[in-house]
């Protein structure tokens, strides 16, 4: 099973480099040249040892041709091998590339319950650290195998040529080195593959404890943290130990078997030489076609094992491009003139199959109503926004916006209608300017000002160094969250939706700037069908329908005065003080 997985990861890696076929083929040509002049002075060499007679008897004249010819051939043979290391780089990260590309528009392509599944830096070690050790790989693989074939073909034929006999020895011994690498390579796949899999948990846990350490320092969890750290490093090393000793192995083994060769090879010449079957200078020749046949057995099997960890790597991306994309769009789409209705019918939701989250949820939003949804934490309140934007699909019932069952809407005419505010901000790294227009980018500077204002952002944007063109780095560094949630509720009125969803919208601000916030969000919740979530009791005291959630049901339903008339639920939790962002 696992030879057959290697051979269909290697099946990918090749199809994916047809694109570089023409690269290759020149590849192909400069290690012919390179083998070929590497060849050609092992035989001048001989021919001028041979015109060294003895004291007094050189040839001369017959040498500095030789040399001539010796230094144009190095010259040739290095040339040729500094541009196959120059094209071998631009096809290995070219293919790097490629395959990087095609896994970022994969991520794009994925459910969210895959997110749901891989830490982040899990995702992020497949795209960066495993396509690093990938690209590695096939830069060794084409700067050696390439000139390593055409050299043991080439030798081959050469010494054939000097001594058929002597050949045989040399050809009946390699198999060995075969023997030795396979049997090596074989084994050190499943480490490499264990320790690419011990780095991406690594990383995954890294990127957790960075982007939380005021959580961790906030609980005291240094050591906590430190412990796992320990844990995932002694893991990886452990992993990596076993892959390096059994890959490092290869090499010496393969040249021992190369050393008994040529020891065999310069036995036999000598032998031929005594017979009178070979000049002096023919063994030189011999003897250094012998080390160049060789010396790519050793230089292979060093590939063989840094392509075991290659086809780890590229295994680990391939299984990201094979993972289910999201169910394709249909091609419908919501019209700009409409309304805002939304139905929701008879909708069952769980996260893990077996396992219900939402039970037969249902409800209706006419144009422009207000509906709060209330409850304790896992509840389903978020789950029940997260279907209305289609993060997911139900597995039963349906939703229907303007009459429009989501699932026949493509998901950016259905995301495109809503506004979304989240208590959780993100703010991309670019200009105040550049994260506000991020909804509408042909926003004119008077709509965008306007926009700001109305969210109150507009008196603190002024106050940076450089107004509306300030670079804010990535997460909102450098201001408050309050500030942050400013830009975000701004950025959503620049877009103008016909509807809203408000998820602890104002859970950041302080009180001051709620109650202007809060009047921003009347006037824009105006004609638009507005869902809030958690949100605090003075907005949900208004909302035309409260959805009170409990064990992923509806229990109750109905206006603030109704709810607290039949002394439920809800009534229960007003009586006992309950603020719904804590919920």
């Amino acid at each position: 099973m696992e030879r057959k997985g290697r051979g269909k990861t290697l099946r990918r890696i090749l199809s994916g480099l047809a694109a570089y076929r023409g690269l290759i083929a020149l590849m192909l040509v400069l290690a012919a040249v390179h083998a070929a002049a590497s060849l050609y002075i092992p035989l001048l060499v001989g021919r001028g040892i041979d015109r060294m007679i003895g004291a007094g008897r050189v040839d001369f004249p017959g040498l500095y041709g030789i040399l001539i010819r010796i230094a144009a051939a190095a010259a040739c043979g290095g040339t040729a091998q500094w541009g196959l290391g120059v094209i071998g780089n631009r096809v290995a990260y070219g293919a790097v590339r490629d395959l990087r590309t095609q896994a970022f528009a994969k991520i794009q392509k994925l459910p969210l319950s895959y997110l749901d599944r891989h830490p982040v830096g899990e995702v992020t070690s497949r795209l960066i650290a495993d396509a690093d050790q990938f690209s590695e790989g096939l830069i060794l693989g084409f700067s050696q195998l390439f000139s390593g074939a055409v050299t043991i073909a080439g030798t081959l034929l050469f010494m054939l040529r000097l001594s058929p006999a002597v050949t045989a020895v040399v050809v009946v011994l390699t198999p060995l080195s075969f023997v030795v690498a396979g049997f090596i390579a074989r084994r050190t796949y499943a480490m490499f593959r264990a320790q690419t899999e011990a780095r991406g948990a690594q990383t995954a846990l890294i990127d957790e404890m960075v982007g939380s350490q005021k959580v961790v320092k906030a609980f005291s969890q240094e050591a906590e943290a430190q412990a796992r750290f320990d844990a995932a490093g002694e893991k990886l090393r452990s992993a990596s130990v076993s892959a390096i000793f059994f890959s490092s192995i290869t090499n010496p083994s393969t040249r021992f078997v190369n050393a008994v060769t040529y020891a065999a090879v310069a036995l036999f010449g000598a032998l031929a030489v005594i017979r009178g079957a070979f000049s002096v200078g023919s063994l030189s020749t011999f003897l250094s076609y012998a080390s160049q046949y060789m010396k790519p057995f050793n230089e292979i099997s060093g590939v063989v094992t840094e392509m075991q960890s290659a086809l780890a790597c590229a295994d680990r991306i391939f299984e990201l491009l094979d993972e289910e994309e999201e169910t394709p769009d249909a091609p419908g789409s919501l019209p700009d003139d409409a309304p805002g209705a939304v139905t929701v019918s008879g909708v069952d939701f769980g996260y893990v199959p077996g396992k219900t989250v939402l039970k037969d949820i249902s409800l209706t939003a006419a144009p422009g109503e207000r509906i709060a949804i209330v409850g304790p934490t896992g509840c389903g309140k978020t789950t029940l926004i997260q279907l209305l934007m289609r993060f997911y699909d139900p597995q039963a019932g349906e939703i229907r916006v303007d009459g429009q069952e989501v699932r026949s809407l493509t998901r950016r005419s259905l995301r495109s209608r809503f506004g979304m505010v989240l208590q959780d901000t993100w703010l991309p790294e670019g200009t105040v300017r550049q994260i506000l227009c991020m909804g509408r980018p042909d926003a004119s500077e008077e709509e965008m000002i306007a926009a700001a204002r109305a969210a109150h952002a507009h008196s603190f944007i002024r106050r940076l160094p450089k107004g509306y063109d300030t670079v804010i780095r990535e997460g909102g560094e450098g201001l408050s969250a309050g500030q942050r949630q400013l830009l975000c509720i701004a950025r959503v009125m620049l877009t103008d939706p016909p509807m809203l969803i408000l998820d602890e919208a104002t859970s950041s601000i302080d009180t001051r700037t709620e109650v202007k916030v809060q009047q921003a969000f009347e006037e824009l919740m105006k004609g638009r069908t507005s869902f809030i979530v958690a949100h605090r009791l003075s907005t949900i005291r208004g909302a035309d329908q409260i959805l009170v959630m409990k064990d992923g049901e509806i229990l109750e339903r109905g206006r603030h005065e109704e709810l607290l008339a039949r002394n439920g639920f809800y009534a229960q939790m007003h009586a006992a003080g309950y603020r719904p962002e804590e919920g």
